[in-house]
C-alpha cells in the first residue's frame, strides 16, 4: 500500500495554529456557554475541550483516570470511542482551570515533540484511525479532527465558522483520500463517470474524481465532469460528520443531478 508523506513542518505549524485557534476561542466564553450542548451525542462544550487534550494527552503516553464503563452509552461505537470518554469523565472530575492547563501544557509539548522528531520517524508506518500509514498521516489526521471539532464549537455557540486557511487546507486534503470510496462505491457512480468538487471560500480548491475500475482522485480530466459539486469545507465536513447543521449545508449539484444527489447523499462517512 501507498504511503502518505505530508510535509512536516507545515503540518506541524497548522497544528499548532489550529489548537491555539480552539484556546482563543473557548477562552472567553462565560460558565453557561462553557457547559452548553455540543450539538454532539452526549457532549458539551468542555467535553470537546476535553476531547482534545485527552487525545493529545494520549499520544504523549499518558492514560485517563479508571472511570464507569462507558461501553453501553448509545452513542460509543468502537474502542476508540471508549477511550474518548475515558478521558471526558477523566477531566468531568476535575475545574475548567485544571482542563486548561493540561489542555495548554500537553499541546505545547506535543509541538515540541513533533519537532524534534525526525524525518524517518515522522515517515514511519504506524497505526493511525485510518489504517496503517506514516507518523504524518496521523498528524494530519489529528488536525482534520481538531479543525472539525472548531466547527463544532462554533456552531454550537453560533461563532461562525472557522478563519485559519492551513488548518482548512490540510483538513481538505485528508477528507479528499475518502472521495473516491464515496463516489464510486457508496454513491456507485458508473464506470466512466467523473465528478468535480469545487470548493470556495476558505481552502478553495477543485477535486476531480474519475471512475475506471476503481475510482481515484485525478490531476485533470479530459472534459467537464459529468458532475460538478459545489460548495465550503465547511459545509462538506458537515455532511461528512453528520453534524446537526448538515440539514443546512449548501452544496450546489452542476450536470448529472441524480448521481450529483446519490453523492450528497453518501458523503456521511465518520461515525
Amino acid at each position: 500500500m501507498t504511503q502518505t508523506r505530508t510535509a512536516k513542518a507545515p503540518l506541524i505549524a497548522s497544528l499548532a495554529t489550529q489548537w491555539q485557534a480552539v484556546d482563543d476561542l473557548v477562552s472567553p466564553l462565560d460558565d453557561a456557554q462553557w457547559t452548553a450542548d455540543s450539538g454532539l451525542p452526549g457532549w458539551s462544550v468542555a467535553d470537546v475541550v476535553a476531547h482534545i487534550a485527552g487525545t493529545e494527552s494520549m499520544l504523549d503516553g499518558r492514560t485517563p483516570d479508571d472511570t464507569r464503563d462507558v461501553s453501553r452509552l448509545d452513542h460509543v461505537k468502537n474502542p476508540i470511542g471508549e477511550l474518548n470518554e475515558r478521558w471526558l469523565d477523566h477531566y468531568r472530575a476535575r475545574s475548567r482551570d485544571e482542563l486548561m492547563a493540561d489542555y495548554r501544557s500537553v499541546t505545547a509539548k506535543r509541538i515540541a515533540d513533533l519537532t524534534a522528531m525526525d524525518d524517518d520517524a515522522w515517515n514511519a508506518e504506524t497505526r493511525t484511525p485510518v489504517g496503517p500509514d506514516t507518523y504524518g498521516r496521523f498528524m494530519r489526521v489529528r488536525n482534520y479532527d481538531c479543525w472539525v471539532h472548531e466547527v463544532d464549537l462554533r456552531d454550537a455557540l453560533g461563532l461562525g465558522s472557522p478563519s485559519n486557511e492551513a488548518p482548512a487546507r490540510f483538513t481538505l486534503e485528508e477528507m479528499a483520500t475518502v472521495m473516491p470510496f464515496l463516489v464510486g462505491k457508496k454513491a456507485a457512480a458508473p464506470s466512466g463517470s467523473t465528478v468535480t468538487f469545487e470548493f470556495t471560500g476558505l481552502s478553495a480548491a477543485t477535486i476531480h474524481v474519475a471512475v475506471a475500475d476503481r475510482a481515484a482522485v485525478v490531476e485533470n480530466l479530459d472534459g467537464p465532469a459529468d458532475v460538478t459539486l459545489r460548495t465550503t469545507v465547511v459545509d462538506y465536513a458537515r455532511l461528512a460528520g453528520g453534524r446537526p447543521r448538515a440539514a443546512q449545508a449548501e452544496i450546489r449539484i452542476e450536470g448529472d443531478v441524480p448521481l450529483g444527489a446519490r453523492i450528497v447523499e453518501s458523503l456521511h462517512y465518520i461515525i
